[in-house]
């Protein structure tokens, strides 16, 4: 809904980092995907390969239908054609939405708490990982986010690159009627976190969320970004 929609203008800032060519390389993974594309749109130009992850079989199959333009998915044009106005290429949408389809070589089961995060399929080590509003949802507590972190940086190479977009303090959203908990992070946590996972953190973002973005269906503070090297 509405919520969505907005919070994807923050998540531009991660699509931002690879239009300007800070970070490339052969293989991207897209650590808990949900049935969601939009954070992987700029990326396609930057990366051989992406791998989408998920837990739940039914938003791996909805990233698939759309993968296999079937009727009935998702229409995620509009969105590629604001990343298109916001890299200065408007009237290249539909080249992008094609490289974005055969860029997108996999969609994996994820298991963050695992750890091989996506078991049975053995990757080798990535050039990046993106992760978008994943860890804080999918761990019960902040040991269980530690240990998720761990797992995930496990299937990065050396010198590779984590883009990560998380809530600060959070402590639940919904679901339709579904009330799921949040663990809370603020910014001294996810700096402290992510630099004892063996991390250099080189540029951490955070964005206060505006009054006219909380309608009701979480608590959310503020949103963070940030973009670190593994040692």
């Amino acid at each position: 809904g509405l919520q969505c929609l907005n919070r994807t203008v923050f998540t531009l800032k991660l699509c931002l980092c690879f239009t300007v060519g800070e970070i490339r390389g052969h293989t991207l993974l897209d650590i808990g995907s949900g049935p969601t594309l939009y954070q992987v749109i700029s990326a396609c130009d930057f990366f051989n390969n992406i791998v989408m992850s998920d837990y739940l079989e039914v938003n791996r199959e909805e990233l698939q239908k759309w993968l296999r333009g079937e009727p009935g998915a998702f229409d995620w044009s509009l969105y590629i054609k604001y990343v298109c106005s916001l890299e200065g290429k408007s009237d290249h949408w539909e080249a992008k939405e094609q490289r974005l389809r055969t860029t997108i070589k996999d969609v994996c089961h994820c298991d963050i708490m695992q750890p091989n995060p996506l078991y049975p399929k053995v990757l080798d080590p990535v050039d990046a990982i993106s992760t978008t509003f994943c860890l804080e949802a999918a761990c019960p507590d902040k040991k269980s986010l530690e240990k998720a972190l761990a797992n995930i940086t496990s299937l990065l190479k050396p010198g590779g690159f984590l883009l990560m977009i998380g809530a600060l303090d959070e402590s639940y959203y919904l679901a339709g009627e579904a009330k799921l908990s949040v663990v809370p992070v603020d910014e001294d946590y996810v700096r402290e976190a992510v630099s004892k996972s063996g991390y250099r953190i080189c540029v951490f973002k955070t964005y206060k969320m505006p009054s006219e973005l909380k309608i009701g269906v979480d608590d959310v503070r503020g949103v963070f970004y940030l973009q670190a090297q593994k040692f």
